[in-house]
């Protein structure tokens, strides 16, 4: 398995399709890439910075944290994030 953090998303798709027994994962790297991670605290709004590009408060609109959790699950396997306007470089 290889994390991609912040690599321009035509890159880290390219790199994804000819990486034939390895998986990829990405963080900011778009939609491209064989899974997603984003950092807990970031996920749920408790950074004290400003957030990154590649960043989702999928607390926001939670009424828990578990459903946060449940938010960002739907959102990878749907499709929804990371969006490559949105969350990629």
């Amino acid at each position: 398995m290889m994390v991609r953090e912040r690599v321009p998303l035509e890159l880290a798709a390219n790199f994804t399709s000819e990486m034939k027994t390895c998986a990829t994962i990405g963080i900011g790297a778009g939609s491209g890439t064989t899974g997603q991670v984003l950092v807990m605290h970031e996920m749920l709004g408790l950074n004290l910075g400003s957030m990154a590009k590649f960043v989702r408060n999928f607390m926001r609109d939670a009424q828990d944290v578990r459903a946060a959790f449940s938010a960002y699950v739907s959102a990878v396997k749907n499709g929804s994030f990371p969006s490559n306007e949105l969350h990629a470089w």
